[in-house]
């Protein structure tokens, strides 16, 4: 796995520098146009996050303390671990569960809450593609691109409905620990004893609850709409104003390749060919394209950097306390 990071790395970066490279420094004329106004990205991001959180929090509606801020600061910190740490898009999810339960959330409750999030979060952006498809059609005559698109997403749909179907009804959990165990020993496993059944059993109660995903969905893909906000004020201020459909369909496309190429960290130079590319057929340049994409991950770093932070400052004072408790200090 790690192998396949390092290769992946590799190979973004390469592609980054050569679009780099073939635009020059032309790059910079949009950049120092658009000047400090680009930090409003910033505090904009603030939108899609609560509103993505507002949809996780209805997954825990038993936790009576699930506070929005608590679950905003999470999703922050997931957020910036898997946008700017080699961590798969998996880490983030893993962490989440872990801060969950160290705030008074059972468990159960917190992963089998991530693990629907994450399967309801694919669901939406199937959805938030589609919207992103239409606009798409509706501003170009690119039909062969969307045809491409919609058959890919037909070709790929089959998966998304079977682990849905294996969430809802199969004991998936239960059976990766019954392998494990076959691999690795009872002993190894002891900890796991009786905790995949329990996880199971509550993805499945909360995939029965069809009012309380399809809610979760809502919040969902109103954040991922809100998350256009960006692409649309950041091409504005960029010098090239576009209509708020060209920066959905700009936003969910490229949120699309990206994600299907999860190994690649950050997505590094991934984000760069497919806004390039799916700019190119919305009118847009390459110099403001390349432009737009340093510009998020400007909002990318210093968004994500502080949540890290403070993560960080969370686990060391734990840390800390847990040594004042075991009398090491």
């Amino acid at each position: 796995m790690r192998l396949a990071v390092r290769i992946a790395l590799a190979a973004g970066l390469a592609l980054l520098i050569a679009l780099l490279l073939h635009e020059g420094g032309a790059i910079l004329i949009p950049l120092a146009r658009a000047g400090r106004v680009l930090l409003w990205l910033v505090p904009l991001h603030i939108l899609p996050i609560l509103l993505d959180s507002l949809g996780w929090r209805v997954l825990i509606a038993r936790w009576r303390e699930s506070r929005i801020g608590t679950l905003f600061w999470i999703a922050t910190v997931r957020e910036g671990i898997n946008r700017l740490l080699p961590a798969a898009n998996i880490g983030g999810e893993l962490v989440g569960i872990r801060l969950l339960t160290e705030r008074g959330v059972d468990g159960i409750v917190a992963a089998a809450s991530v693990t629907t999030e994450v399967v309801l979060t694919v669901c939406s952006q199937y959805v938030f593609v589609l919207i992103g498809v239409l606009c798409l059609l509706r501003l170009t005559d690119t039909v062969q691109l969307v045809d491409d698109v919609l058959i890919g997403l037909a070709a790929t749909l089959p998966f998304i409905v079977l682990l849905a179907m294996l969430l809802r009804y199969g004991s998936v959990f239960e059976r990766m620990e019954r392998l494990a165990v076959r691999l690795l020993g009872e002993q190894a496993l002891s900890f796991l004893a009786g905790q995949s059944a329990s996880l199971d059993a509550a993805i499945r109660e909360l995939c029965s609850d069809r009012p309380r995903l399809a809610t979760t969905m809502a919040w969902q893909v109103t954040g991922m709409v809100a998350g256009s906000l960006e692409t649309w004020f950041a091409l504005r201020w960029l010098g090239h104003p576009v209509h708020f459909g060209a920066a959905v369909a700009l936003e969910s496309l490229t949120m699309t390749v990206r994600n299907f190429a999860f190994l690649v960290p950050a997505g590094l130079g991934v984000q760069e060919a497919s806004l390039v590319g799916f700019g190119a057929l919305l009118g847009i340049n390459g110099e403001i394209a390349l432009a737009l994409s340093l510009a998020k991950r400007m909002r990318e770093i210093l968004f994500g950097v502080p949540a890290l932070l403070s993560w960080y400052w969370v686990e060391g004072r734990r840390e800390l306390q847990h040594a004042r408790g075991s009398g090491k200090y």
